[in-house]
C-alpha cells in the first residue's frame, strides 16, 4: 500500500466516525494551490475543519502530537479560505482526528 493509499484510508476511516457522530461531510481534500483541507464537515449549524493524522504505531509520537502552532495557523489559514468562497458566516471549528494502527482505528479527537 503507497502513502497516498494509507492516506486515503485513514480519512475515510475519519469521515465515516464524522458521519457516525452525525455530520454531513461537504468537503474531502479540498485545496487551493496554498493550502489543503483533509475533511470539511457540517454537524447542525456548525463547520468543522478537520486535520486527518495517521500512525501506524506510536513509537515516533502519537499523531496529534504533530499539530503544531504552525499546523494550527496553516489550518486557520485553510478554514478562511474555504469560508470565503462558501460565504458561511455561521460558527465554525478547527479538529484534528487520529487514525491508528493497521485497522485504522479512531484513537483521538480534539477540538481546536
Amino acid at each position: 500500500m503507497t502513502t497516498f493509499d494509507t492516506g486515503r484510508r485513514a480519512e475515510a476511516a475519519a469521515a465515516a466516525f464524522l458521519k457516525y457522530k452525525g455530520c454531513t461531510i461537504l468537503d474531502r481534500n479540498w485545496r487551493t494551490r496554498w493550502c489543503e483541507i483533509d475533511i470539511v464537515a457540517q454537524r447542525s449549524a456548525v463547520i468543522y475543519f478537520c486535520e486527518v493524522k495517521y500512525r501506524l504505531h506510536d513509537r515516533q509520537g502519537a499523531g496529534l502530537d504533530y499539530i503544531t502552532p504552525k499546523k494550527l495557523r496553516q489550518m486557520h489559514f485553510a478554514a478562511e479560505l474555504w469560508l470565503a468562497k462558501h460565504v458561511w458566516r455561521g460558527d465554525w471549528q478547527l479538529c484534528a482526528i487520529e487514525v491508528s494502527g493497521p485497522a485504522f482505528r479512531i484513537t483521538g479527537v480534539v477540538k481546536m
